[in-house]
C-alpha cells in the first residue's frame, strides 16, 4: 500500500495535457500543462509557503489573483502570483525572497 497523499488538493479527474516538471525550492514536482503553479504545488504539499511575518502556513486565499497571499519568485528574479501563473516545463519557483547580490 502506498503512502496517503500529503497535498491539500486532490485531483479527481485525469489530465489529458502533457505532464511537466517544475521545481519548488529545488524540489521537483509533477504538474500538467494548463495547471497553475498554486494548484500544482497544493496537489503535493499542505501549503505553498510561510507567512513573511509570523511564519504561519499560507496556501493562497482568494485563488484569483486579488489577495497577494500566494506570492512566489521565479528563476528570472520576478515576483508573481502562483494562483495566476501557469506551469511550464523546467520552471523554477522559490517561496522565499532570493538572496540579494
Amino acid at each position: 500500500m502506498s503512502d496517503p497523499p500529503t497535498g491539500l488538493l486532490r485531483r479527481i479527474a485525469p489530465f489529458t495535457s502533457a505532464a511537466v516538471t517544475l521545481y519548488l525550492d529545488g524540489v521537483p514536482l509533477t504538474a500538467h500543462e494548463g495547471e497553475t503553479v498554486l494548484a500544482a504545488v497544493l496537489c503535493h504539499a499542505p501549503h505553498l509557503r510561510s507567512h513573511d511575518v509570523d511564519a504561519s502556513p499560507r496556501a493562497g486565499f482568494c485563488l484569483m489573483g486579488a489577495c497577494q497571499d500566494c506570492w512566489v519568485w521565479f528563476s528570472d528574479g520576478a515576483r508573481g502570483r502562483a494562483c495566476t501563473t501557469l506551469v511550464r516545463e523546467g520552471m523554477r519557483v522559490s517561496t522565499s525572497l532570493p538572496a540579494l547580490p
